[in-house]
């Protein structure tokens, strides 16, 4: 089992740890309840560092993405980031991941820690159709970087006192290549998985423990807390966030999760099972990925079957959990294509009774 460059912190603040993905990562330090209301009213720190890191480099590099990747990624410019995912040529998705354009000829994939062997592997075969060599134009660094992702309405003001440049009006999907802490050369990106605002920084390894004290110090003021994956968890469903192995798999469509957003059509770019989405996208698919909302006291889990008022299975939820702010079960669920609207009544199975739910706009949680 892996640690990462800040386990023996999460350990001397007395996390409870567990094995996820074959790392040693903390999934609570007082309470996912605590830890995510501080998340979402001021600011966490959560250790990110099982994320995996590709570089791809070269003048056929954009070529590359364009072909492996849903999203139109010529329209990226240097310092913006893109959110897409890998098509796997048999309608699903073999992974959703995050493009950093640093320059024309360099270019940044943050894929899902449970994939990182997976996908990089599917970019290696496609990588080889074009050309491109691993190690030289492809390489994979994700055991060579350390990141942090420090979440919450007061994570930027915070930074910004270790930081040598302006973060604060930074733009929502963009990134900087700044000092941070003594620290040169960090790519500090205004992204997360939490809705909350905040920002994701990567170092190197080595670099990782002068990060940690810096953030935390830097924090204080503001009632920062180290913030496990059991809150990340809660957090990013009442954003209606996809987690891949849930609500996105090798068996789901990226225009049936609600992902058509990240899947262009567009004539410049031919990528993998084009041609199948944009028939999806035409002539409709059966179930959709919802959000859902408990109107009877339950709590709806991965996998519960979800009936209409007559007993008649209409879906399966994919997450599930009781919302920390707002006091209910929520998540999400693929639906028979009747029961898509807003407010549409649905029933989710919980031990064998049918428990009155609703279907809800994403996000579910809104602040």
């Amino acid at each position: 089992m892996k640690d990462t460059a800040f386990t023996k912190f999460h350990i001397e603040l007395g996390a409870k740890m567990a094995p996820f993905v074959g790392y040693n990562m903390p999934i609570e330090y007082t309470g996912i309840n605590n830890e995510h209301i501080n998340v979402r009213e001021k600011l966490g720190v959560f250790d990110v560092s099982h994320m995996g890191e590709f570089w791809v480099k070269g003048p056929k590099a954009l070529d590359f993405i364009q072909r492996v990747t849903s999203n139109d990624a010529s329209v990226l410019t240097d310092g913006k980031v893109q959110y897409s995912c890998f098509p796997n040529g048999k309608g699903g998705i073999v992974d959703d991941l995050l493009v950093y354009r640093i320059d024309s000829e360099t270019y940044l994939l943050v894929v899902n820690a449970a994939n990182i062997e997976k996908d990089w592997e599917w970019c290696v075969k496609q990588a080889g159709k074009m050309g491109l060599q691993e190690g030289k134009e492809l390489y994979n660094a994700s055991d060579e970087i350390a990141q942090l992702a420090v979440q919450g309405p007061l994570a930027l003001k915070a930074m910004q006192k270790i930081v040598d440049v302006p973060i604060e009006d930074m733009e929502y999907y963009t990134f900087k290549k700044l000092n941070i802490a003594g620290i040169k050369d960090v790519i500090f990106s205004t992204t997360g998985y939490t809705g909350a605002g905040g920002c994701e920084i990567y170092v190197a390894n080595e670099d990782g423990p002068k990060l940690w004290k810096a953030v935390m110090e830097a924090g204080e003021e503001f009632g920062i807390k180290p913030i496990g994956l059991g809150a990340r968890d809660t957090l990013r469903l009442e954003m209606g966030f996809c987690l891949y192995g849930n609500d996105i798999t090798d068996e789901t469509s990226p225009i049936a999760a609600g992902l058509g957003w990240i899947t262009k059509f567009v004539d410049h770019k031919d990528f993998i099972n084009k041609d199948l989405f944009l028939k999806q996208k035409e002539e409709g698919v059966p179930r959709r990925l919802k959000g859902l909302e408990m109107i009877e006291r339950g709590i709806p889990r991965q996998h519960y079957e979800v009936v209409d008022a007559d007993g008649n299975i209409i879906g399966e939820v994919t997450s599930g959990t009781m919302s920390p702010m707002m006091k209910k079960g929520i998540g999400m669920a693929y639906l028979d294509k009747p029961y898509w609207k807003p407010d549409s009544e649905i029933f989710i199975r919980i031990r064998n009774k049918d428990l009155k739910a609703k279907v809800v706009k994403l996000p579910i949680y809104k602040k």
